[in-house]
């Protein structure tokens, strides 16, 4: 199997832009944190979490996309099960989401988007952010208008947690990693 480093340097081969960048870096800190909460492979996690976008920024389309990852991962010698977590992630594709990794994927992928949103809008950003403020923003639907309310919550179902819990996981995992994801509260 590849190894973390070997993800790494294919995820920024594919990923330029530094906002799909961030985003596969929150979300591969929610699913680290939910590996070591689930007693799962961590580094298998941490690269389905990293990977799960790979291809989006060249091929956006519902047409292509995660298909042509998927096809790229397949051929580097990636677990099946990564495979199979990444084209669930996209309700278009028809994947049933049968393994826990498939199910916390689709679960932390539109959460660490908004949580990414809500903290750009915070002083101290990822830093003192509560469950609270999160709920509060995610009743507001003009805000972070583009991500879907309603795979957060049938995420959280799926994974058999309360959002409440489960928003605080995915806030705990990219606490964890706040430098990495360029969300620090700025320095005086």
């Amino acid at each position: 199997m590849p190894t973390y480093e070997d993800a790494l340097k294919l995820f920024h081969e594919w990923t330029q832009s530094e906002n799909l960048r961030r985003h596969g870096y929150a979300v591969e800190a929610a699913m680290a944190h939910y590996a070591r909460h689930f007693g799962e492979d961590e580094t298998l996690w941490r690269m389905t979490g990293l990977l799960h976008d790979l291809d989006y920024e060249r091929h956006p389309t519902p047409e292509e996309h995660p298909y042509v990852g998927v096809r790229v991962l397949r051929e580097l010698g990636y677990p099946e099960e990564m495979l199979e977590a990444i084209l669930g992630h996209a309700d278009y594709t028809g994947t049933p989401r049968r393994t826990l990794l498939a199910r916390a994927l689709f679960a932390v992928d539109e959460l660490a988007g908004f949580i990414t949103a809500v903290a750009y809008v915070r002083p101290t950003r990822l830093e003192g952010l509560t469950v609270k403020s999160v709920r509060k923003k995610l009743k507001d639907k003009a805000f972070a208008a583009g991500v879907s309310r309603e795979d957060i919550y049938r995420g959280a179902e799926e994974l058999g947690l309360p959002l409440e819990e489960h928003i605080a996981h995915v806030i705990a995992g990219m606490q964890a990693e706040a430098e990495r994801l360029g969300l620090t509260a700025p320095r005086t």
